[in-house]
């Protein structure tokens, strides 16, 4: 089966670089233009994680509304959430986060090794008993790089991408194989 993952469409907190997890942003005037300038793979179905600038994107690209799974949503930021490096540099547990390659506890977050088990999880039971050629996720950049690297063994951070941008993978019912980056 084809996969299609597809990180959302830019928001004003994605414009102003911050992390941006659980906040419900809808998409900037700027976020959609740049979607519809894009042609994406055709899907039959299509998944998205239940955040506005998630279903917006899938709506955009594929003129109807996605089916929703909860697990697909992006990682808690907790302390992090809705402020950008500059805000954040000189917080000691911001500070350990990035020393330990983001491994590293976020109070009133999740860690990198939660988000990644619940992104995959949520993934797979999305796909259980899917009778389908094609398949599109609408998600989060994080999303996107946990179920990458939990399904391909590869790392986390290789797998990062812009807005808009997403990859093609093939998936055999239990790993995933990138045929290529859309960008």
């Amino acid at each position: 089966m084809n996969i299609i993952l597809i990180r959302h469409g830019k928001t004003q907190g994605n414009a102003l670089g911050k992390l941006i997890g659980v906040t419900d942003e809808e998409l900037s005037p700027d976020g959609i233009d740049e979607i519809l300038s894009v042609k994406y793979p055709e899907a039959d179905i299509v998944f998205s994680s239940p955040l506005k600038r998630c279903r917006q994107t899938a709506e955009l690209i594929y003129g109807k509304p996605p089916l929703i799974e909860e697990g697909l949503r992006e990682m808690n930021f907790g302390i992090f959430e809705n402020k950008s490096h500059e805000e954040l540099k000189e917080e000691p547990h911001y500070i350990k986060w990035l020393e330990t390659n983001c491994e590293s506890e976020i109070p009133q977050g999740e860690t990198k090794r939660e988000f990644t088990d619940r992104c995959a999880a949520a993934f797979k039971k999305a796909l259980e008993n899917l009778d389908c050629n094609n398949a599109a996720f609408v998600v989060h950049g994080g999303t996107v790089m946990a179920v990458l690297s939990a399904l391909t063994g590869g790392d986390f951070h290789s797998f990062l991408l812009k807005n808009g941008q997403g990859y093609v993978c093939e998936y055999d019912g239990e790993n995933l194989s990138v045929l290529y980056k859309l960008e």
